[in-house]
């Protein structure tokens, strides 16, 4: 489901001489269908970036990533759109929504851009389903604590059965009650068949939900290693 190959990245520095920094190189790894693959690595060491590379916000410098038979590094904007609206699922640390939108709607929207019929139901479920008092759901999630505004991404994230899902630290600012909450919804994914690539720092977490686990060190420039 998500195949990457010979895959390097590069930053260029503009204001210092448009020096080029080389950040990773020949990088190869893949996630089959039910499959949880963890990144691992010290703070600074690409798994952002690579994640960020198969989302489509980083430009490749060379190599591949190949998700349901679309090469994401050859992808048009329009193509990339339509891959995260249908297929690719990203469930970030952070909230970035339109302020002043009800929590519910951006639950529910993607459903919404799919047609689905009962995106509004199922929104009002997965809210439910991880603790956002109903109270809240007419408000805007960028009021809300971070704790709050992470569940509200995970919900977001997982309205949708998508073939593959990027999670970029689906625990971090949870309670235990809410943790495993979202490990639940974790395991259900991989249940139905979904690929899913990860950062957890969250030891046991990752162990839990993780099939195996990838250290991005391997994927270092030998010059910067």
């Amino acid at each position: 489901m998500i195949e990457i190959s010979g895959l390097s990245k590069t930053f260029t520095l503009h204001n210092q001489g448009s020096a080029v920094i080389r950040v990773m190189a020949d990088a190869n790894l893949s996630v089959a269908p039910g499959e949880c693959v963890g990144l691992i690595g010290a703070s600074g060491a690409g798994k952002s970036t690579l994640m960020r590379m198969v989302y489509g916000n980083y430009l490749a410098a060379a190599g591949s990533i190949v998700i349901a038979g679309t090469d994401i590094t050859k992808a048009t904007p329009r193509e990339i759109i339509a891959l995260r609206r249908a297929t690719l699922g990203y469930v970030s640390q952070f909230l970035r929504v339109v302020p002043r939108v009800p929590t519910l709607d951006v639950v529910a929207e993607p459903l919404l851009t799919l047609g689905h019929p009962l995106a509004e139901a199922r929104a009002a479920a997965l809210l439910r389903q991880v603790n956002i008092p109903e109270r809240l759901w007419t408000l805007s999630p960028t009021t809300f604590s971070g704790g709050e505004q992470q569940r509200v991404n995970i919900a977001r994230g997982f309205i949708h059965p998508y073939p593959a899902l990027l999670l970029d630290e689906p625990t971090a600012s949870l309670d235990a009650a809410n943790r495993e909450v979202v490990l639940g919804l974790i395991e259900a994914a991989k249940a139905r068949g979904a690929a899913i690539l990860g950062i957890f720092h969250d030891e046991a977490a990752r162990a839990r939900v993780c099939d195996r686990f990838v250290d991005v060190k391997a994927f270092t420039p030998k010059a910067a290693a």
